[in-house]
């Protein structure tokens, strides 16, 4: 029972304390823990892996394969809740839209929802020409007779036969020999081929899906797809699908890129066969094992918008499809409205996306740690500027921005969400939003002044900022001062009598009593800070600067002023239509933010 460090303990928990290896360096002081590793083995004792000469580690991804959504069936028979029939018209209207061309719509002998969809599909306008309708069974006659039955009507159809293949499902689950298992496939493949012979304007072609390829024998699952592919007389113009799924990851990426890479080089009838991927996510690796199977040889992708599916999910369409676009590869799909996608996944699943899913999830482009927020915004600047320097809109430009890896605007998201102020900000961060939101630019030696002032808050209350909680929380600290502080000014005027001089003159009022004071200077500000000598005030402006919050005529200004008021440093902001009248402000907002002055 090992406490922690806030002295709970974890009474189930047993601290690691086997014997150091033998081998272990000085710097890992990592010990054995009593959990039982040794009833696993690895993949490499559980199947061959006869491929030596790998050739796709030096391969690029360059082309978008095939997308196949499988949200419809795999997805489907994963949640809690099933798809009724108009929450399955949503989301396959929705793949229509963003460009899929083959979805797999259900497994319509399972049930009688599903079935009804198929039939749906078919008696509606809902499937344009070029969509290729995908149904799902397994290899038994009965089965097989209702999902061809499911599909009449369907211009474009391809009827997925799958059947387990490894050996611990032949064992197990079947009770089968390899040859037992070989001669059911190829005679439910066989009725396959005649009920579809049956119906020969249908368009009917076939995949087959060998289920847990990834520990099957490779030997095995050769013999049977090309067995397959002579049975249903697999040409270039009417291609097989032969489906290898990763149906239980059980290795590192790597070695599934290895098995498809041999079947790459061995299928028999190789360019009249659609070699296609069906990686779930059981080592979160999912993602990499479909795009280390794409380098392998891939053509074919199967898998569900945002990775639902049964167990920790399959393999996810958006994040692979947005890798490729991240890369300067066209994706082939719209997700130009992340968010209206998303939106529909959530409905039809009653699941919902994580706020980190890469890409889709409401923070995956926010920062709120202030290294990475001043990265982000100096990099915008720069695109910025990048754009104006090539004469394109800012979003045809090249991107190259420091942690985001695309464009937000790209897939519909906004600049607000980019950046978000809590405790963990910085100045960088709230700078830009201050820019971004409210026109001000504040210098960058007061940007630290400001930040320590929302730190305080934040830290005080553990709650985000919004951009408008940071323009309130500027007026009142450095505009409102100049209104409301000790000091104000009743009245005044500045002239430039002769070149180079100029004179201030005022009325001041300290508390309740108001002071006739006039000063002179090189400038209107050195004016003013002679003036405030009257009453008793010594300033000295140290640092100043101004700008337009917007352009046009009548446009606000904004000033800023760093005063010293007798030892204290302060800065001081003024807003107002009159430059002058904003930097007389500004300095008199830093003179009663100094908390120097008597009343």
């Amino acid at each position: 029972m090992a406490p922690s460090s806030r002295g709970t303990a974890f009474p189930t928990l047993r601290t690691p304390a086997g014997d150091l290896p033998a081998d272990a360096p000085a710097w890992n002081p990592q010990r054995p823990s009593a959990m039982p590793h040794h009833r696993y083995r690895s993949a490499h004792e559980r199947i061959a892996l006869p491929l030596t000469d790998r050739t796709w580690p030096s391969r690029r991804l360059e082309r978008a394969p095939l997308w196949v959504p499988v949200d419809l069936r795999d997805g489907n028979q994963a949640l809690a809740e099933p798809m009724d029939t108009e929450r399955k018209r949503r989301m396959f209207d929705l793949q229509v839209t963003m460009g899929f061309k083959e979805i797999e719509v259900g497994y319509p002998s399972a049930s009688q929802t599903d079935f009804d969809f198929v039939r749906h599909l078919a008696a509606s306008d809902a499937v344009p020409d070029d969509v290729t309708v995908s149904v799902f069974t397994a290899a038994r006659q009965d089965l097989i007779d209702r999902t061809v039955a499911s599909v009449e009507g369907l211009p474009r159809v391809l009827v997925h036969l799958y059947t387990a293949t490894a050996p611990t499902w032949r064992d197990v689950v079947l009770g089968r020999s390899r040859a037992e298992v070989h001669a059911l496939i190829h005679e439910a493949a066989t009725h396959l081929l005649r009920r579809a012979e049956e119906r020969p304007h249908a368009g009917i072609r076939f995949e087959f899906s060998p289920e847990v390829f990834n520990l099957t024998e490779p030997d095995f699952v050769l013999e049977i797809c090309n067995s397959l592919s002579e049975l249903w007389q697999a040409s270039p113009d009417r291609p097989v699908v032969h489906n290898l799924p990763a149906t239980v990851e059980i290795a590192t990426p790597n070695v599934y890129a290895d098995q498809i890479e041999y079947m790459d080089r061995h299928l028999a009838r190789r360019e009249a066969v659609i070699l296609s991927v069906h990686p779930h996510n059981d080592r979160g690796t999912g993602v990499a094992c479909a795009e280390l199977a794409v380098l392998a040889g891939a053509q074919r992708v199967e898998g569900c918008l945002f990775g639902n599916g049964e167990r920790t999910g399959n393999v996810d369409l958006v994040t692979l499809a947005l890798n490729l676009y991240a890369q300067g590869v066209n994706p082939m799909i719209d997700f130009s409205d992340i968010d209206a996608v998303r939106d529909v996944v959530e409905h039809c699943n009653r699941l919902p996306v994580h706020p980190r899913h890469p890409y889709g999830g409401d923070l995956v482009h926010t920062a709120f740690s202030g290294t990475h927020q001043d990265a982000i915004s100096k990099g915008m600047a720069h695109h910025a500027e990048l754009a104006a320097e090539r004469g394109v809109p800012a979003g045809q430009a090249p991107w190259a921005v420091p942690y985001l890896p695309i464009d937000p605007e790209d897939i519909g998201r906004t600049y607000e969400e980019v950046i978000r102020i809590n405790s963990q900000s910085g100045k960088g961060g709230i700078a830009h939003l201050l820019r971004a939101h409210h026109g001000l630019d504040l210098p960058k030696t007061m940007r630290p002044d400001f930040s320590a002032t929302v730190q305080q808050v934040t830290d005080a209350t553990g709650e985000e900022l919004s951009h408008k909680d940071l323009w309130e929380l500027f007026r009142t600290t450095y505009l409102a001062p100049a209104l409301d502080g000790p000091v104000t000014l009743a009245s005044w005027t500045a002239t430039e009598p002769a070149p180079g001089r100029h004179l201030f003159s005022c009325v001041l009022r300290v508390g309740d009593r108001e002071h006739v004071c006039q000063g002179s200077g090189n400038g209107p500000l050195s004016a003013f800070a002679d003036a405030l000598n009257a009453v008793g005030v010594t300033v000295d402006v140290l640092g100043y600067a101004e700008h337009s919050t917007a352009t046009g005529p009548g446009s606000p200004a904004v000033a800023y002023a760093e005063c010293r008021v007798d030892d204290a440093v302060r800065w001081g902001a003024g807003w107002d239509t009159s430059v002058l009248t904003a930097s007389v402000h500004a300095v008199l907002a830093a003179v009663n933010r100094s908390g120097r002055v008597s009343v």
